[in-house]
């Protein structure tokens, strides 16, 4: 298969509801959905435009609840409807991959698939491009690949992978082990040591090699997923559908197949740096959005645009408005200010991490109309 346009059938999760950057990420309208790429493009948007130099729009799928399948397909009109696999409930992250991995499977038994979270900001799209078909090289030799970022500071937000040797003398090294989140000490370790890269959670592999490695470790969720796709095409999908997706495993695909795999030489990776982040949390959107002299950031369509915000004697801001109401800030910094129709959300920016408890706290005292 050539590497040119057309060698990838790429899919694109949409699921999760972001819970670090709420009131803005809601359950009902999750950060993909919004555009916090500084365009009007929802980060989803962002997602499928860069794969464009790597397969054409039929070869693209998107994995994505009921809940937002509608608002999916509408963001992405360009996609066909057929390509928008509806999952029933949350099921994690390998359920849905493995689900696509099997769909496209029916289609074109030895495609290389690409799977990638929607909501990721890339600045260098050529740059993306070229690692991916660095990596679509280890994944015809059947490696289920990954891509490994070059860290760039000890980050204990994200998880790590462990380098070995090259594999044959291309670009591909080995991934000896999948590293959690690790503590600030641990990170300075791995950073220093130049053996490690941070796990950006996207893959590259041929579809049969993923399937028979997920049929060796998740026996259950294997056949649970081939019946399901045997049905996906005829008029028994919904009632197939219905009766085994509750019962697979809720179960991220690291700890699913990719660990297990590393241990016994199945996995490779690419370095690459093409101005990754993962727009976890509203400090991290505050670094990658254009920024004022001051250092504040205003999220939000068109960055010229200001009314709405007004801003004295403020450094390090990142402000969030909803339209119809002015935020005013004076003398303050390094704040995090969100407003939206029903919450508004203070919090100093170092601790943007901790808004996802606050949404737990909301879980427990039964406010879900917030959540």
């Amino acid at each position: 298969m050539s590497d040119e346009l057309g060698g990838l059938y790429g899919v694109v999760l949409a699921g999760g509801t972001g819970t670090r950057l709420w009131p803005l990420s809601r359950a009902g309208h999750p950060k993909f959905l919004h555009p916090l790429t500084g365009t009007d493009a929802s980060l989803l948007q962002a997602t499928v435009d860069r794969l464009d130099l790597l397969a054409p729009m039929d070869r693209i799928f998107v994995v994505t609840g009921v809940a937002h399948a509608a608002a999916v397909s509408r963001q992405l009109e360009s996609i066909p409807e057929a390509n928008v696999l509806v999952e029933p409930s949350p099921r994690d992250s390998c359920a849905a991959i493995a689900l696509a991995a099997a769909v496209i499977a029916r289609r074109d038994p030895e495609a290389i698939m690409g799977s990638f979270a929607s909501d990721h900001l890339i600045s260098d799209k050529e740059g993306f491009t070229e690692v991916i078909r660095k990596a679509m090289v280890g994944a015809r030799e059947g490696l289920l690949m990954t891509l490994g970022i070059t860290p760039t500071r000890p980050e204990t937000g994200y998880g790590y992978l462990q380098c070995g040797n090259a594999i044959g003398d291309g670009p591909v090294l080995a991934v000896e082990e999948f590293k959690e989140k690790p503590t600030y000490d641990v990170a300075e370790g791995y950073v220093k040591s130049g053996n490690y890269l941070w796990n950006a959670g996207m893959f590259v592999w041929r579809v049969d090699a993923f399937l028979a490695e997920l049929t060796r470790q998740q026996p259950q969720l294997a056949s649970g997923i081939s019946r399901i796709a045997q049905a996906w095409d005829t008029g028994a999908r919904e009632e197939v559908l219905g009766e085994v997706w509750p019962t697979l495993p809720r179960i991220s695909v690291d700890y699913a197949v990719m660990e297990g795999a590393a241990t016994v030489g199945r996995v490779g990776t690419v370095t690459g740096d093409f101005g990754w982040n993962d727009v976890g949390d509203f400090h991290t959107l505050g670094e990658v959005l254009a920024a004022d002299p001051s250092g504040n950031v205003i999220v939000g369509h068109d960055l010229e645009q200001k009314s709405g915000v007004l801003l004295r004697e403020t450094e390090g801001l990142v402000v969030v408005p909803t339209q119809g109401r002015l935020i005013a800030a004076m003398g303050v910094r390094d704040l995090v200010i969100v407003d939206t129709p029903d919450a508004v959300l203070v919090i100093p920016r170092e601790r943007a991490q901790e808004v996802k408890s606050l949404v737990d706290e909301l879980k427990e005292l039964g406010q879900h109309g917030y959540v």
